[in-house]
């Protein structure tokens, strides 16, 4: 009888544990996206002001993205991950549709030198976003069988992706989707042993895609040394270094950002964070980072006791792309890495990330649910 008892009250923690852990992965998306609609705001209204005549702007755009990405996230928890299965390749074939509809003259958007969005009249979406989530639903519905000679169709079907998005060109996109592949590649355990000719590959791969762009190559000699010149080449580092330096410990206080007048390139999207460390310093930016971890460390609790393949597959998916862009964004923002353009999750400005993420915590949630 106590041992039925002991049991009882085992069961009972674990589902109000696996709540909770459910709960937090819908509060803390929520939570960022709040803190970044306000900074979003700080580092836009002067920029939007000036060049579109509204400092609201980009806040009511990612007002609305907002709420789409509440609305799919709720939708996603409450869709059975199961049936993702089916529509898995539909959504790639459909993202390989939108990454070639953006090349088209007409159809795709350029902005500053890159042709990334197609524009839909009252918004814009980022194909190359989108195509994050295709292609964690597809791989972890392929690797869930063990097919022979998968490894040409995997390394062709990565060759065709990356191809078309270097070619808007998105790099720092780039590096993030050939990431998805190798994780998801390491997670089947299958023939590991292929992997290794990835590194030489990529490394070449790499080296050409850096030498053959002057503007690439710009920017890695910019992080090689961000003072070969200031008002150049690296302006853009060394404003964000500036920003981040006059943060200090607790920052100059909200609003008080100087480098929000036009002095920070790309404010309010890739370069968010080094106007809130500008704005709320060190102690401000720490807290924000242990959210991330935090999150990390829930999305890491639901793949871990995913109750099947398919959901550790889709559940380490999301669990790596969300830190691995958290870490590019933040190292590049502190020097560690070259900028790349990756946007901060939930937080930098861009609605197709936004819903993309969202639509993540969502799948994510419904894994922990069934645990």
């Amino acid at each position: 009888m106590i041992r039925n008892l002991h049991k009882k009250h085992k069961t009972h923690s674990s589902k109000h544990l696996s709540q909770r852990n459910i709960m937090l992965l819908f509060v803390l998306p929520i939570v960022l996206t709040c803190i970044g609609l306000f900074f979003i705001f700080e580092a836009s209204s002067v920029v939007a002001f000036r060049t579109l005549g509204s400092s609201f702007y980009f806040l009511k755009l990612q007002i609305i993205w907002f709420f789409i990405g509440v609305s799919a996230m709720v939708f996603f928890s409450l869709f059975d991950y199961k049936r993702l299965y089916y529509i898995s390749l539909p959504a790639l074939v459909s993202s390989i549709v939108l990454l070639v509809a953006v090349l088209i003259p007409g159809i795709g958007q350029t902005v500053g030198g890159a042709r990334r969005w197609i524009d839909l009249g009252f918004f814009s979406i980022q194909p190359s976003e989108i195509v994050k989530l295709a292609v964690i639903l597809y791989l972890s519905s392929w690797f869930i069988h063990k097919e022979k000679q998968r490894f040409l169709s995997f390394f062709g079907l990565l060759a065709v992706i990356i191809s078309l998005i270097m070619l808007q060109p998105d790099m720092g996109t780039a590096i993030i989707v050939f990431s998805i592949f190798i994780i998801m590649y390491f997670l089947s355990g299958y023939k590991l042993q292929y992997l290794l000719l990835l590194i030489p590959a990529s490394a070449v791969g790499f080296f050409i895609l850096v030498t053959s762009s002057t503007y690439r190559m710009k920017r890695f000699l910019a992080y090689l040394n961000p003072d070969l010149d200031p008002l150049g080449i690296t302006y853009h580092v060394k404003q964000i270094l500036i920003s981040l330096s006059s943060g200090g410990l607790f920052g100059r206080g909200l609003s008080a950002s100087r480098q929000k007048y036009q002095f920070l390139p790309e404010a309010h999207t890739d370069s968010i964070f080094a106007i809130i460390g500008e704005e709320i310093g060190f102690i401000g930016a720490a807290f924000i980072i242990s959210i991330y971890m935090l999150l990390l460390y829930k999305a890491y609790t639901v793949a871990k006791h995913a109750p099947d393949l398919f959901g550790k597959f889709l559940g380490g998916a999301i669990f790596s792309v969300l830190g691995l862009q958290i870490v590019i964004n933040l190292g590049a923002i502190v020097g560690l890495i070259p900028l790349t353009g990756v946007p901060l999750p939930f937080i930098s400005y861009g609605g197709s990330s936004l819903l993309v993420f969202f639509s993540l915590m969502g799948i994510l949630a419904n894994i922990g649910k069934r645990r």
